[in-house]
């Protein structure tokens, strides 16, 4: 038996195949462009390629269509999500601009092209080996691109997170295989039957799923190895990981939790998960109160900022999925934009990560301080930026769901994650403290530029919330 896909089955992949073909590109350039244009030339070359993905991404928007038999589909949920894995990308490339060696941006570049691949193909897949094989292509990368500056942090960032993400891929894909034996198909639209909600096969193969999703979105307990390996790897590895892997991991989670389980079967099993949220929230933000590192800090904030995303998700309602995409996409915005300027004053070593690095940066560098100053006050929930009111449409869709112990948590994670954000900011503008992070670097176009365009985002998406309709997943 042959199988044969059409030119709409793979046009409804086009651009997952533009990025892909933009990292080739990216190499194939770095054989003749000089030694001088390395930087430049594949960082165009990848900001290139994923517009164009992003273009032709956002024409598929409301066209749905079961492209490869159903293993993947195309419409308004995987086109909002690739829109945001795209966005990441965009924003972790542009930090190569003055992070890094030289030589091998080229390298790196197309990895990250590459590994950004797996997170689209995991916004679309509808099928057990469409998951598998989107995670596995985004994991991958990953593990090089943690090990990808000759530092012992790195190699040992790369070494926890191959380890550990292995680990996890295990759970998920033993979970995968009990799914398939419970229900004799790899498709999602299989598995909504009612007489699977008595099967222990199902229920079991279900939970194992899951522990490999929550691992991938850092919650509690799986949360640990989130603070070593963002503070090892490159800082653009860094922002890649903390927006494109949550980004593809909660694709695959809404999915399969709004349309992949059993009529009456999603309140009993989620329930464990949206608790690990609600504890991620606390965690995370106490997390955050004793680290003198950026990334650190970033890393404990995004393990309480993914908590806020998936108690949006508690009830299944299509609001519920409008706010968490929501307040996903301004958290990419102020996520990259943090890095942004941790690059902007940053040398070879990166001192920028360091939290001492940030004292009296509000005399010496004024338009950053005000733009990281925008950046804390958003993820912090503060006004007048995004994060603000995605957390007033979260917890009101919390709370009209009948989670109001989600929402309490929600409330009491914020108002401890104020002062762990309140010390970088007072660092920033206090004026006894004495600069400790020795000359700043001299002006960095692109790293400035994108940490202005978050900033004016983040502000923006204040005034205009556009949350996108018809972004229910499918999975048939």
């Amino acid at each position: 038996m042959t199988l044969s896909f059409t030119n709409a089955d793979w046009s409804a992949i086009l651009p997952v195949e533009i990025v892909a073909a933009a990292g080739l590109a990216v190499l194939l350039a770095d054989l003749f462009s000089g030694r001088k244009q390395w930087r430049y030339v594949s960082i165009a070359i990848g900001l290139l390629g994923v517009v164009a993905a992003g273009i032709v991404a956002g024409r598929q928007f409301g066209h749905d269509y079961d492209a490869f038999f159903g293993g993947f589909m195309t419409g308004g949920f995987a086109t909002v999500f690739e829109e945001i894995v795209l966005v990441g990308t965009a924003g972790s490339l542009l930090l190569y601009g003055s992070i890094g060696p030289a030589g091998r941006v080229a390298g790196t570049t197309a990895i990250m092209l590459w590994s950004a691949c797996g997170a689209m193909l995991m916004a679309g897949a509808a099928n057990l080996i469409a998951i598998f094989l989107g995670l596995e292509l985004l994991s991958l990368g990953l593990y090089a691109l943690c090990a990808s500056v000759d530092r012992k942090t790195a190699r040992e960032s790369a070494l926890k997170y191959l380890i550990l993400s292995s680990t996890a891929t295990a759970f998920l894909l033993f979970g995968a295989a009990l799914l398939f034996g419970a229900t004799g198909s790899v498709m999602l639209a299989d598995f909504v039957n009612p007489s699977l909600a008595s099967s222990p096969i199902f229920w079991m193969g279900a939970g194992m799923f899951l522990i490999g999703l929550v691992f991938k979105l850092s919650l509690v307990p799986f949360h640990t190895w989130t603070p070593d390996v963002f503070e090892g790897a490159p800082l653009p590895v860094t922002a890649f990981m903390s927006v494109v892997t949550k980004a593809g991991a909660l694709a695959v989670f809404a999915r399969f939790t709004y349309d992949a389980l059993p009529p009456g079967l999603s309140a009993k099993l989620l329930l464990p998960v949206w608790i690990v949220a609600a504890i991620s929230m606390i965690v995370g933000n106490v997390g955050m109160l004793a680290q003198v590192d950026l990334k650190r800090l970033l890393a404990y904030s995004g393990i309480a900022q993914i908590g806020y995303i998936v108690v949006a998700l508690a009830g299944g309602t299509s609001l519920g999925l409008r706010y968490a995409i929501y307040y996903l996409t301004a958290y990419a915005f102020m996520n990259l934009g943090a890095f942004a300027v941790a690059a902007s004053i940053s040398g070879s070593d990166e001192d920028g990560s360091r939290l001492s690095s940030y004292r009296g940066l509000g005399r010496r560098r004024p338009w950053l301080a005000a733009a990281m100053t925008i950046f804390l006050l958003a993820l912090s929930g503060l006004p007048p930026t995004a994060g603000f009111l995605g957390k007033i449409l979260i917890l009101a869709v919390t709370v009209a769901n009948g989670y109001i112990w989600l929402a309490a948590a929600l409330i009491v994670g914020t108002a401890i994650s104020l002062y762990a954000y309140a010390k970088v900011i007072r660092a920033m503008y206090a004026p006894e403290e004495a600069p400790r992070g020795g000359d700043l670097r001299p002006f960095v176009p692109l790293a400035w530029a994108s940490a202005a365009l978050c900033a004016a985002v983040v502000i923006a998406m204040t005034f205009y919330p556009l949350t996108p309709s018809n972004v229910l997943p499918l999975v048939r």
